[in-house]
């Protein structure tokens, strides 16, 4: 059996003439083959398009960077720009899955800022540095309910 490219979960595929005899002489009926594809440890699909969650480094995030991402084929180079915050996807077209007619999905790289779980002393104190350095509030927009409470 040929399994066509860009086949997904519990796709159908017919083969003509191929399943059992028909009644009385009459011709055989059609095969049907129900597909089942394991799943990916990198990758989730959402139709045409691969989805991946990538992590990178607060730096990264806040300054922008260039970073290799997996695709089904190799790797491409993604530019996060300065600012990315967790939950934002970034679309690599073409990447994706491809499909008999030749068309092809895109990847959907979604991206984690990685917290990390112990800092140096020095890692620490820039930290500590910056926080002092830094006067936004982030949650300045839930100030009303402090106000009006």
């Amino acid at each position: 059996v040929r399994i066509p490219a860009g086949v997904s979960d519990r796709q159908r595929i017919r083969i003509k003439e191929k399943g059992q005899p028909g009644q009385r002489g009459g011709p055989p009926g059609d095969l049907y083959v129900i597909v089942h594809v394991k799943p990916d440890p990198t990758f989730t699909r959402q139709g045409d398009n691969l989805v991946i969650t990538v992590p990178i480094t607060f730096a990264e995030a806040a300054l922008g960077a260039e970073i290799d991402v997996p695709t089904l084929t190799g790797s491409v180079t993604l530019r996060i720009p300065p600012g990315t915050p967790t939950g934002r996807t970034l679309r690599v077209r073409g990447k994706g899955i491809a499909r008999a007619g030749g068309t092809t999905g895109d990847l959907l790289v979604t991206i984690e800022v990685a917290v990390p779980q112990k800092l140096s002393k020095e890692a620490r104190a820039a930290l500590e540095t910056y926080a002092a350095l830094e006067h936004s509030n982030p949650r300045a927009h839930l100030a009303w309910e402090a106000s009006n409470g």
